[in-house]
């Protein structure tokens, strides 16, 4: 399977990496179409969070600092936009004034995005994003979902609220939308509201590896766990930015220390070619936290990571479909 030339993002020998509307990585921007096979989105979103503000601007920050992407995994050699149709379908639709009203909104966008058989790559807005993705392409199957963070994001409420930026999972395990013995949890550190905070997910099966177990058991060895707990099912990515060390990512809301190293996500991630991947958000980017650039830099090439290997399953399930056929 080969991408549609028409779908060729903007070569910089052709036009500078300055020059041009900001799109992600430079892709054509496109609205809803089977033609699309991955689409990267944008989700403008923070009225979940219950500290600093300003993930609404993650989208716009990520958009431009992704002009930096090339075209060929410099490891693999994947080249996403050769196998896949890629795209930018803009942003999701949200109502600034209502956060439940945006849920839905962004519920029903991702609806049609799956609905097109497109996968969604998604830039964030807060960490409330994933549920509403979750609803929208989970509904078939239970997900393996592999997530980083700081926070579990297993808490039941939050000022009298189920639906924010640290309940995701909890809400999508509930609804039947993943399956526990296939969710892993990589760089929980932190002080902790209560003693519950992690049991939740322990309780339901969830794997759970803390920083201080992610650096006693090497990034070798959490690969392995990765790919022992994941199993053979379709995965969701979610990829929270304040799961890294603030010293590569200090524009988030809620930075703990002592956090991952951006060099050990992009392996992991790289660790997941081969399968199917379904969909992915990279969220809590707050550009004005960080005046220097590079948490906007860092999430841009994390996008990419997962944009390889999601076009390589993309890919070879079309192939599939086509000898199917």
């Amino acid at each position: 399977m080969s991408g549609n030339r028409d779908f060729e993002p903007v070569h910089p020998s052709l036009s500078p990496r300055f020059a041009g509307i900001s799109t992600f990585m430079r892709t054509v921007s496109h609205a809803i179409s089977p033609e699309v096979d991955i689409g990267l989105v944008g989700v403008p979103f923070d009225l979940g969070v219950n500290y600093r503000s300003g993930a609404r601007e993650g989208p716009g920050g990520v958009r431009q600092a992704s002009r930096l992407i090339r075209r060929v995994h410099p490891v693999s050699g994947i080249k996403p936009f050769e196998i896949c149709n890629v795209a930018d379908l803009g942003d999701s639709p949200i109502n600034p004034m209502s956060k439940d009203k945006s849920i839905a909104l962004m519920e029903g966008f991702f609806g049609e995005i799956h609905a097109a058989s497109i996968v969604p790559i998604a830039v964030g807005g807060d960490h409330t994003i994933p549920i509403p993705i979750l609803r929208a392409i989970g509904r078939e199957r239970p997900l393996s979902v592999l997530h980083f963070d700081a926070h579990t994001d297993t808490m039941d409420l939050f000022f009298d609220d189920a639906e924010n930026h640290g309940t995701f999972l909890r809400r999508a395990h509930e609804e039947g939308l993943i399956d526990p013995t296939r969710v892993i949890q990589i760089g929980m550190r932190g002080s902790r509201f209560h003693e519950d905070d992690i049991r939740y997910g322990l309780d339901v099966g969830f794997t759970v590896i803390t920083m201080d177990e992610f650096e006693e058991m090497g990034r070798a060895a959490a690969i392995r766990t990765i790919s022992d707990t994941l199993g053979d099912g379709p995965v969701y990515i979610s990829l929270d930015v304040d799961g890294l060390d603030p010293v590569h990512a200090p524009g988030t809301g809620v930075p703990e220390i002592g956090g991952l190293l951006p060099r050990d996500v992009q392996v992991m991630l790289r660790s997941l070619e081969g399968r199917e991947i379904v969909g992915g958000d990279i969220s809590e980017v707050v550009p004005s936290l960080d005046p220097s650039g590079i948490t906007c830099v860092t999430a841009a090439n994390l996008m990419w990571e997962m944009l390889c290997v999601t076009a390589v399953s993309v890919a070879a399930e079309k192939a599939g479909a086509g000898t199917a056929s």
